[in-house]
């Protein structure tokens, strides 16, 4: 029998806010407006940065974001929670999200796609 334990933390991306339930976090594209009842909440810009600019480094647009919530959770600073939806306004908040899960190694670490 094979089986695995994926303990990194599910993230669902959703194009709206409407479908968040429950104790989540929520990483945004700062377009897209803050569903109530969050655990906590980090927005992003799906902007192309310089490489090595002080606030990424070059990273993908929405790594920084889900290190927010991580060192939240982690720090005590917000309500418990088992995943995270992500919400993408624009193809680009997508493709930026995409690409945090995907291409960062740190957000790859911690979270995996649903």
């Amino acid at each position: 029998m094979a089986w695995s334990l994926d303990a990194r933390i599910p993230v669902e991306i959703v194009a709206a806010a409407s479908v968040v339930t429950g104790v989540v976090a929520v990483v945004r594209e700062a377009a897209a407006p803050l569903p109530p009842g969050a655990a906590i909440a980090a927005a992003f810009e799906p902007l192309a940065h310089a490489l090595g600019c002080a606030c990424c480094g070059g990273r993908p647009a929405a790594a920084p974001a889900f290190d927010r919530i991580f060192l939240a959770r982690v720090k005590g600073d917000c309500a418990w929670f088992d995943r995270v939806v992500a919400i993408a306004a624009s193809e680009a908040g997508r493709a930026a999200l995409a690409a945090a899960l995907a291409e960062d190694a740190a957000t790859r670490a911690r979270f995996r796609p649903a």
